[in-house]
């Protein structure tokens, strides 16, 4: 149960700003549960009560999770002063309760991104020691062979840390480009294309595919996102340590 008093449900909802919201409940235009409210002070719970503005039913969860299919182009961030961000994708309210992305593709990666309001989920998917699976296909300059496998297998030194043992599987191998499956365990600052570069392929393109048990949606196409399915977010969870399996 969390309960919130109403003038922040409304702002954390973008239905305005805190001095808009109350002006709209004391005018009488907000109901909670059926009942007009006038009072912003009022608190309610958000898991149980029915919210309406003008009414009109609002969703008034403030807790969700979303699988968004990522297009090249929009940073990974919450904002951006220059720069559009993911968020943008989003209806607003999405941003207002907090909904964040869980970890960073590069501008021009595209694929599985997911976001939460869930905090500590957020966290432990994060956490170096949880080892969640990320995998990606990745088109790459040159033939890729089994010097490349092997050298993914071991783990590769860069110029600021060793990359941990990885997962390369060749899917198609030419003089001019070649196209794999990369799996890894973690996440750090370009670390897909840095491992390419330092055995001499460039990356051409990439696509995070999965990311620990969830698998993108092959029904959205880029730009386009949904929210978690029951049986999804459970799996993330059981993937975070937060539900057993």
């Amino acid at each position: 149960m969390m309960k919130i008093r109403l003038d922040r449900w409304l702002a954390a909802l973008s239905v305005g700003s805190r001095t808009e919201v109350r002006e709209l409940i004391r005018k009488g235009r907000v109901s909670a549960d059926g009942k007009t409210v006038r009072d912003p002070a009022l608190s309610f719970d958000t898991d149980s009560a029915v919210l309406q503005l003008d009414g009109k039913t609002l969703d008034g969860r403030l807790v969700r999770h979303v699988m968004l299919n990522k297009p090249a182009g929009l940073l990974t961030a919450a904002r951006d002063r220059k720069q559009p961000t993911v968020m943008d994708l989003l209806p607003g309210e999405y941003a207002g309760i907090g909904c964040m992305p869980v970890g960073r593709l590069d501008k021009d990666t595209t694929g599985l991104l997911l976001l939460t309001c869930d905090g500590e989920m957020n966290h432990r998917l994060l956490a170096p020691g949880r080892h969640v699976d990320k995998v990606y296909r990745a088109s790459v300059s040159g033939r890729l062979t089994e010097r490349e496998v092997l050298a993914f297998a071991e783990g590769l030194e860069l110029s600021d840390f060793r990359a941990k043992p990885a997962e390369l599987r060749i899917l198609t191998a030419g003089e001019e480009s070649s196209e794999a499956e990369v799996t890894v365990t973690e996440g750090k600052f370009h670390q897909v294309k840095r491992m390419f570069s330092a055995i001499g392929h460039e990356v051409l393109t990439l696509r995070r595919l999965r990311f620990g048990p969830l698998t993108l949606d092959e029904a959205l196409s880029e730009g386009q996102w949904r929210e978690l399915t029951e049986g999804e977010l459970r799996l993330l969870r059981q993937a975070a340590g937060m539900e057993e399996a």
